[in-house]
C-alpha cells in the first residue's frame, strides 16, 4: 500500500487558505470537525470544498464548540449538562449535527467520525454503549444518503484498550447488519505513537486488523506537534531515509507503517505540504527490516 497525504485541519491558523493551497497541490482529502479553529472550520471550508467534487472530505461529532453549545440547546437536541460539559455522543445531537456540517459545508460528507469516545469519565462499559448508539444514528444518517461513511477518531481509545478494531466492527454489525457502513478509523502515529507500528510488525494490534477488516485508516499528528522534528537527530533521519530532514523522516515512518492509507497533515505552508508530498507519496515505503531498525532504536 501506498499512502497518501491528507490535509488535516486541527492546527491550521487559516482553514480556507489551507485548503485552498492543499487542493491546488493535489490534495484529495480534507479532515476536519466542528470544534476547530474556535468552532468556524467547517464554516471556513465551504469556501473552498463545494466545488472539488474530486476531495473528499470528513468531519466529526462529539466536541461542541460555543456557538454549536448554544444553537444545540436552542434546539432542544442536548441538555444544558451536556451542554457543560462541551461534549455530545447522544443520537439526538449525532443526527442534528450530521444535517448542520452537510448544511455548512455545502455537501455530503465522505466520512463522519465519532470523535474520541473515550472521552469523559464514565465507566467503559456506558462508554462502549455511547459508541454502539452513535453507530446506529450514524448507519441511520448513512441510510438517508446524508453521509456516505462512518468511522471512529481516537486519541487513546486504541492504546487504552478501551476498544479494537474486532469489537468496533461488532458494534457496527449490530447496529447495522451485515451492509454497515463503518468504514474508517483514524488514531495518531507518528514516532511518538510507535506501538501500533511496532504491533504490526509482529503482525497483530489495530493497523493489522484494520487492514483484515478493509477499513481506512488515518494517521493523525504525524509530527506530534512538532514534538518529532525535536527527536529526530541527524544520524536517526539518516537511518531512516539518508539525506532527509527530521520532518520528512517522520513522515517517512507513518508512511510504511503497514496498514495506512492517509496521512493527515496540518499545514499552511505550500513549501511545507510540497516537501511532505515528496516524503509520503514519491518515495518507496521503507523496507520492513528498516523499519524494525528504527522501531528498535526508539522503543515504544
Amino acid at each position: 500500500m501506498t499512502a497518501r497525504l491528507g490535509l488535516g485541519t486541527y492546527r491550521c491558523r487559516d482553514v480556507a487558505g489551507a485548503a485552498a493551497m492543499a487542493v491546488r497541490a493535489g490534495a484529495d482529502w480534507i479532515d476536519t470537525a466542528p470544534n476547530y479553529a474556535e468552532g468556524q472550520a467547517e464554516q471556513q471550508l465551504a469556501l473552498v470544498v463545494p466545488g472539488t467534487p474530486g476531495v473528499k472530505v470528513s468531519t466529526k461529532v462529539g466536541f461542541l464548540s460555543a456557538v454549536t453549545c448554544d444553537r444545540a440547546v436552542r434546539a432542544g437536541v442536548i441538555t444544558a449538562s451536556e451542554a457543560e460539559e462541551n461534549y455530545c455522543l447522544t443520537p439526538r445531537f449525532i443526527a442534528w449535527q450530521v444535517s448542520r456540517s452537510q448544511r455548512i459545508l455545502g455537501r455530503e460528507p465522505e466520512t463522519v467520525f465519532l470523535h474520541n469516545p473515550e472521552h469523559g469519565s464514565m465507566s467503559a462499559e456506558l462508554k462502549i454503549q455511547r459508541v454502539y448508539e452513535g453507530f446506529g444514528a450514524l448507519e441511520q444518517a448513512a441510510q438517508e444518503g446524508r453521509i456516505r461513511a462512518y468511522g471512529v477518531a481516537t486519541w487513546s481509545g486504541f492504546s487504552h484498550g478501551l476498544f479494537d478494531v474486532p469489537q468496533l466492527l461488532e458494534l457496527a454489525v449490530k447496529a447495522g447488519g451485515r451492509g454497515h457502513h463503518f468504514r474508517a478509523v483514524q488514531l495518531p502515529l507518528s514516532i511518538v505513537n510507535l506501538a501500533p507500528i511496532a504491533q504490526a510488525l509482529d503482525g497483530a494490534g489495530v493497523l493489522v486488523d484494520a487492514a483484515a477488516a478493509g477499513l481506512d485508516v488515518l494517521a493523525s499528528a504525524p509530527l506530534h506537534g512538532g514534538t518529532v522534528q525535536e527527536m529526530v537527530t541527524p544520524e536517526l533521519a539518516e537511518l531512516i531515509r539518508p539525506g532527509s530532514c527530521p520532518a520528512t523522516a517522520g513522515l517517512a515512518v507513518v508512511a510504511s507503517a503497514p496498514g495506512v492509507g492517509r496521512i493527515l497533515l496540518s499545514t499552511d505552508s505550500a513549501q511545507h505540504w510540497a516537501q511532505a508530498v515528496a516524503a509520503v507519496e514519491q518515495h518507496p515505503a521503507m523496507s520492513p527490516d528498516r523499519l524494525r531498525r528504527v522501531v528498535d532504536v526508539l522503543g515504544t
